[in-house]
C-alpha cells in the first residue's frame, strides 16, 4: 500500500506492496516505510543464487535492508531482542545477485547505502521493484525506527549476516536510487557531473593557457 502526505510532502509505503503502489514513484523521491523489513545481505544472496537454498522468511512484495545491524539480546529464551545500531551496507556488494534475486524472492523494495549497477536496474524494471539509499551516519537513528525485532533466522552465520525481521514505523527517508522503469538517479548524475566538469575545466583553461 502507498501514501501520500502531501503536507509533509512524502511518500509512505506499507507491506505487502504492490507493483501499483510503486509505479508512479520516480527516482529522487523520498520515501518511509510502515510495516516489515527484512536484513538481507551477501551470504543470504549467496545462498538463495549460488546454493539454490530458499529462504526461510517469505519476503514476496515485502522489503529487504542490506544491513548488518548490532542487535543487543534482552532474553534469549522468548526469542526477545532490540536494534542498537543498523547502518546501511553498500549495495553494490549485491549487485552481481540482484536481478535474479528480484526475480525469484519477488522483493518490491531494497534498502541500501549508495548505488547499484545495470542488473539491478533490469530486476527492476522488468519485476516491479525500487532501491532505496538510507543516508548513511544515521544508524542510530534508523534503530529508533525498528518497532520490534520480530525474530531471526539463520542466526548460524553470526550477528551481520542473520536475517532479522524488523517491524518498523516511518523507517526513512529512503531516497529512491532506481524505480521500477529501471531509471538511475547515480547514473544519471554521473551525465550532469560530468557535463559540469567539461565546463568548469573549458573555463579554468581560459585562465590559466599563459603558464607555460
Amino acid at each position: 500500500m502507498s501514501t501520500t502526505d502531501t503536507a509533509a510532502h512524502h511518500i509512505t509505503l506499507t507491506t505487502p506492496i504492490s507493483r501499483e503502489d510503486i509505479e508512479d514513484i520516480r527516482v529522487g523521491d523520498v520515501v518511509f516505510l510502515d510495516g516489515h523489513i527484512t536484513t538481507c545481505r551477501d551470504v543470504a544472496h549467496r545462498r538463495l543464487i549460488e546454493y539454490g537454498r530458499e529462504l526461510p522468511v517469505d519476503i514476496r512484495d515485502g522489503a529487504i535492508l542490506h544491513a548488518g545491524p548490532i542487535i543487543r539480546v534482552v532474553d534469549e529464551d522468548r526469542d526477545a531482542f532490540e536494534v542498537v545500531a543498523v547502518g546501511p551496507t553498500t549495495s553494490m556488494r549485491m549487485e552481481m545477485f540482484e536481478e535474479e534475486f528480484i526475480a525469484r524472492t519477488g522483493v518490491r523494495l531494497i534498502v541500501g547505502k549508495g548505488g547499484m549497477g545495470p542488473g539491478t536496474e533490469a530486476g527492476c524494471a522488468a519485476h516491479g521493484a525500487l532501491h532505496c539509499v538510507f543516508p548513511a551516519g544515521n544508524a542510530v537513528i534508523a534503530a529508533t525506527e525498528v518497532e520490534e525485532v520480530e525474530g531471526g533466522y539463520w542466526r548460524e552465520l553470526g550477528m551481520p549476516e542473520t536475517l532479522w525481521i524488523f517491524r518498523v514505523k516511518q523507517f526513512g527517508p529512503l531516497i529512491v536510487s532506481i524505480d521500477a522503469e529501471g531509471n538511475n538517479l547515480f547514473e544519471q548524475q554521473k551525465v550532469v557531473y560530468n557535463e559540469r566538469k567539461e565546463r568548469a575545466l573549458a573555463a579554468l583553461e581560459q585562465k590559466v593557457r599563459y603558464i607555460k
